[in-house]
């Protein structure tokens, strides 16, 4: 299945179903530092990247090292948008790392003042596009349907 993600006001498709293993490993472990660094639990973890029930925190040890997330529609589309707020994170703060997980922690006023974090663990996938189109306003245009050229 692909994904659809804006990246520089274009819409750019996305398969993770169609990449090597190695490279799923990378984007694995680049979502697990992440959500490490905005300081989630491991049950957190599991709930915001959608996993089935049954899966267990003790688990996430091996993704953290060579074990690749499990090739599931719904963590696909998840980790889709995970890796689109990671990169409008490293765009908008370049010169200091500690402020993406700063800002995903600070309440925010357009969240009902709850944090970007509790905000996708509260509301699921639509508190995660929530936090992506908060970050990347060429996403929210997009899901706008606006025809009108956007003025990020």
């Amino acid at each position: 299945m692909l994904f659809y993600y804006i990246c520089r006001g274009r819409a750019v498709a996305v398969s993770l179903q169609n990449i090597s293993p190695e490279k799923r490993i990378i984007i694995t472990q680049k979502i697990m530092e992440s959500v490490d660094a905005w300081g989630l639990s491991g049950d957190q973890i599991l709930a915001l990247l959608d996993f089935p029930q049954g899966h267990r925190s003790r688990h996430l040890q091996q993704y953290r090292k060579d074990t690749p997330l499990p090739d599931i529609e719904s963590i696909n589309a998840r980790v889709i948008r995970l890796l689109g707020i990671i990169d409008a994170l490293r765009t908008t703060y370049p010169r200091n790392v500690n402020m993406g997980p700063r800002w995903m922690n600070t309440p925010h006023r357009r969240m009902k003042e709850r944090t970007p974090v509790l905000t996708m663990l509260e509301d699921g996938e639509s508190g995660v596009i929530t936090v992506l189109s908060e970050l990347d306003c060429a996403y929210a245009w997009e899901l706008s349907g606006s025809t009108t050229p956007s003025k990020c």
